[in-house]
């Protein structure tokens, strides 16, 4: 029996190891496409929040002008040069770049991949309540990086580009340092957005539900901020504007969370 266990267990790290094999394939794979396109990827995507003519900006001013504010709310004039400040500076900001590119591309595959791993563990109910995850999973990914992209990203890039703290001292960004801020907001923004799916299956496994989550609303929007400070640049704008939507989505999680309960009481 020992022996059986060991070798069934060896055959799990086995298929393990070859769903971590083809997900770091796509990763990589996504990643030297990123490499080879980079004047796509850092002129046209990661640096284009510098550029006035960005779609946010846009919008903004255009808003500003439609509600009769004038130019109130338009912004995005950026009056500073990106620099770069080591020899390898540029060549590594590509290369991580590049593999955090391929990352993101290639995240509903490697999620696919993962849970293909998991499915074969659950059972045949389970299997059927968990229909449609990686879909689900994928688009509030998706979302998130875009929100996160096309409002906290430029946001936040303007109010610390523009910030000084007295007219003697003026600003020299980096790039890696513009570039970080970039993909870091975007992504944790992706990860964020997942939350109504981890609700929806901690409620199925009897882990959470929708009277625990109104009970703990208060100290929720307490670890929401804390969560917005940790993963946003020190500004209130940017750290507002991760919040808003971590606190709009704990609310929809918690109808997510009742309609589950619901249907299993029903059942």
């Amino acid at each position: 029996m020992s022996e059986e266990k060991e070798i069934s267990f060896l055959d799990h790290l086995e298929i393990l190891r070859w769903h971590l094999v083809r997900s770091v394939a796509a990763i990589i794979l996504f990643a030297v496409l990123a490499f080879i396109y980079k004047d796509f990827v850092f002129d046209k995507i990661l640096l284009a929040p510098k550029n006035s003519d960005f779609p946010t900006y846009v919008f903004f001013c255009n808003l500003s002008e439609w509600m009769g504010m004038g130019n109130l709310l338009c912004f995005g004039d950026q009056d500073w040069q990106l620099h770069n400040f080591t020899m390898s500076g540029q060549f590594s900001t590509h290369i991580i770049t590049s593999l955090f590119a391929g990352l993101v591309i290639s995240f509903p595959y490697v999620f696919w991949e993962l849970w293909r791993f998991i499915k074969p563990a659950l059972y045949q109910k389970e299997t059927k309540v968990t229909r449609g995850v990686v879909f689900f999973t994928s688009i509030l990914f998706s979302l998130g990086v875009l929100f996160g992209y096309y409002l906290v990203a430029p946001l936040s890039i303007n109010f610390l580009g523009s910030y000084q703290v007295s007219s003697l001292v003026s600003n020299t960004i980096g790039l890696s340092s513009f570039v970080s801020t970039v993909t870091t907001i975007s992504f944790a923004n992706g990860l964020i957005f997942e939350l109504p799916m981890l609700v929806y299956f901690l409620t199925k496994i009897g882990l959470l539900t929708p009277d625990f989550m109104r009970k703990y609303r208060k100290h929720a929007i307490v670890l929401t901020l804390i969560l917005s400070a940790i993963i946003t640049p020190p500004d209130v704008t940017s750290q507002i504007l991760v919040s808003l939507p971590l606190i709009i989505l704990y609310e929809i999680s918690i109808k997510i969370s009742k309609k589950v309960l619901k249907k299993q009481n029903k059942q």
